[in-house]
């Protein structure tokens, strides 16, 4: 079960509220507790925002695809990376490997990107001149234990 954000529960409860001016102003005459009146708008609050977040969940998966990244100039950073990559679509997560005993960046790292999207940067970046290096842009080989891809949620970002 996926919980609420922080923006649904807010949303909620304004709904609630303005619910609850509703139904006191409609059902004035019945002479109903402010409590109930507010449990009301509650419940009609919390309709209204699972019918509108049911319509996000279709766009919540993403199937995705790991990029290969090699030959990248040693003072290349994650976030160069990302921008170069997003410019060909959405990026879910960029590691670039570094040397356990110095630290250093060791030329190559993996980009996570939309499966959609990851074949057109494929295309458009591998062979292509990056920071006076020449970019070599593959799928990734899966480790072992992998599936050929996985499922990623839209808010699984990784910064």
């Amino acid at each position: 079960m996926k919980l609420p954000d922080q923006k649904s529960l807010i949303s909620s409860v304004i709904l609630a509220v303005i619910g609850f001016v509703i139904v006191n102003f409609a059902l004035s005459s019945l002479q109903l507790s402010p409590a109930l009146l507010f449990a009301a708008g509650l419940l009609i609050g919390g309709v209204v925002i699972a019918a509108m977040s049911s319509d996000d969940v279709e766009d919540a998966e993403v199937k995705t695809k790991t990029l290969y990244v090699g030959n990248l100039p040693y003072r290349a950073n994650e976030g160069v990376v990302r921008t170069l990559f997003e410019e060909q679509g959405k990026v879910f997560n960029v590691r670039l490997l570094k040397d356990k005993n110095t630290g250093k960046r060791r030329g190559f790292g993996f980009v996570e990107m939309a499966e959609l999207d990851a074949d057109n940067a494929i295309a458009k970046l591998n062979d292509s001149e990056f920071q006076q290096r020449t970019l070599k842009v593959r799928e990734a080989k899966q480790k072992q234990d992998d599936e050929s891809s996985s499922f990623r949620s839209e808010s699984d970002q990784s910064a």
